[in-house]
């Protein structure tokens, strides 16, 4: 079985499409802005403005998660992740597509003498709470995750779980803490140096949701028992494969292209579905990746474009029950993602019974697998003749491997949409807007008038609430 993921994007075409879909003559007419996209990226990587890319060929963040994973290794029962969006994300994707789906009910055997994880990625005090009541302070390990120290959310989570952690173990809770933050400046980083706490660096020119290739998402997963080299392996063979100028086979550049020509076309909406309960959390670290790199009020030229595909998540079979009715009938303005596995790592076969029943003895004999597969081919088929795009990302098996080359993939892939939207993929001004808003209300010093605006804008709408 080929061990390299696979784009099969046939069923963009208009040859399967008709009119809805994207002719050879019009993709290969749109070779020179996938040209020029690429020189752009790579002007961008020259300047240091793309640092995601030779993470995986950069050995000193693995030895150093490794490093600190042995370290650790039997003293605690849990891990605790401190973080959201980029910093929480990825480490979750990765540890649900490679750990069991039950591995937090295992025990510690089960577990190989790993600990469970939990990544708290939202201030839902009843989730914290909730959480905190299952755990034991002497035998939690806290990863505190924040590049800039500054989020307002993992801030909040770490004077929280500190003072919990200082409850138990006194002037010794900083034994259980390991800080993943900015190398040199930052809040963070000055608490690191105060207290002596055990600390890894974010690569200074690596956003949060390009950071899953760093110690933000290696130290957990190690300390979880992925086998993180192989993972960065997976991933450099894809980064190999993406320095190919040929677009035909390079399939981040070719995935970006296909995704931005649909684009303009109208298909506005990127659904990702996986084919797999153990990807699906994926599509949600995917859907951070698209939404946050491409939505974009002004191009680099600063004209307003108002531009960027809306990402959605999905799950087969479970969503053909929910979403696709919509997506075969509804507006014409979306573009589907499969992600399929070939080969399941197990597999059940389903028993034979009920001969005389047609219509329930035809599946005895056939596996769950190939009926999960079945699916996703018969939904690939019913969206074509419909005239709906889709494409699949055919993962023959999901390992450490192949899910660094998936995750690679889609981070390049958005990269490279960003230079053919004529856009920044690597800021975010308007999620900063809001933390700004935030910073207001919960009273941060130097940011009194945005608290004052906040409060004139509710004021204004205090009528129209229904009672």
């Amino acid at each position: 079985m080929n061990s390299r993921i696979r784009l099969d994007y046939n069923n963009l075409m208009t040859d399967r499409l008709g009119a809805y879909g994207i002719s050879q003559a019009g993709l290969e007419a749109a070779g020179k802005a996938a040209v020029q996209a690429s020189q752009w990226f790579h002007a961008r990587r020259a300047a240091g403005k793309m640092d995601f890319f030779d993470l995986p060929d950069t050995p000193e963040h693995l030895n150093s998660c490794l490093k600190l994973a042995a370290k650790y290794k039997g003293k605690f029962d849990d891990l605790v992740v401190l973080g959201i969006g980029g910093s929480a994300l990825g480490t979750t994707a990765i540890h649900s597509a490679l750990n069991p789906s039950t591995y937090n009910l295992q025990d510690k055997k089960a577990r190989r003498g790993r600990p469970r994880l939990w990544v708290l990625d939202n201030v839902d005090p009843e989730k914290l709470k909730a959480v905190l009541a299952l755990l034991k302070a002497k035998r939690t390990l806290v990863n505190l995750i924040s590049k800039s120290g500054a989020t307002a959310e993992t801030s909040a989570q770490f004077l929280w779980i500190r003072q919990w952690l200082m409850k138990d173990a006194g002037k010794n809770w900083s034994k259980n803490m390991v800080v993943t933050t900015d190398p040199a400046g930052g809040i963070l980083r000055q608490i690191v140096d105060r207290e002596k706490l055990s600390s890894l660096d974010v690569p200074s020119g690596v956003g949060g949701r390009f950071s899953v290739l760093t110690p933000v998402g290696l130290f957990p997963l190690a300390m979880a028992g992925v086998d993180i080299k192989s993972l960065l392996e997976g991933a450099n063979q894809m980064r190999k494969m993406t320095l190919n100028e040929n677009p035909w086979k390079n399939p981040a550049r070719l995935y970006a292209l296909t995704q931005f020509l649909l684009y303009q076309k109208g298909c506005r909406i990127n659904v990702m579905m996986s084919y797999s309960d153990s990807l699906y959390p994926m599509t949600d670290w995917f859907r951070q990746l698209w939404a946050e790199s491409l939505g974009k009020r002004v191009n680099n030229q600063n004209q307003t474009v108002e531009t960027g595909p809306t990402p959605v998540k999905a799950l087969g079979a479970t969503d053909q029950h929910s979403q696709l009715q919509l997506y075969i009938e509804g507006p014409r303005d979306k573009a589907i993602t499969f992600l399929m596995v070939e080969k399941f790592r197990s597999d059940i076969t389903i028993p034979r019974a009920y001969p005389k029943i047609a219509d329930i003895s035809y599946l005895g004999g056939k596996s769950f697998g190939q009926l999960l597969n079945s699916e996703a081919r018969a939904t690939a088929l019913a969206l074509s003749k419909n005239g709906r795009p889709n494409c699949s990302f055919l993962i023959p098996e999901i390992s450490p491997r192949t899910v660094g080359q998936l995750v690679f993939l889609l981070e390049t892939a958005t990269a490279y949409a960003g230079g053919l939207f004529g856009i920044n993929p690597m800021d975010q001004p308007g999620v900063e807007e809001g933390k700004r808003y935030t910073y207001g209300l919960m009273g941060r010093a130097g940011f009194e008038n945005r608290k004052a605006e906040a409060e004139k804008f509710e004021a204004g709408n205090s009528s129209r609430y229904v009672v």
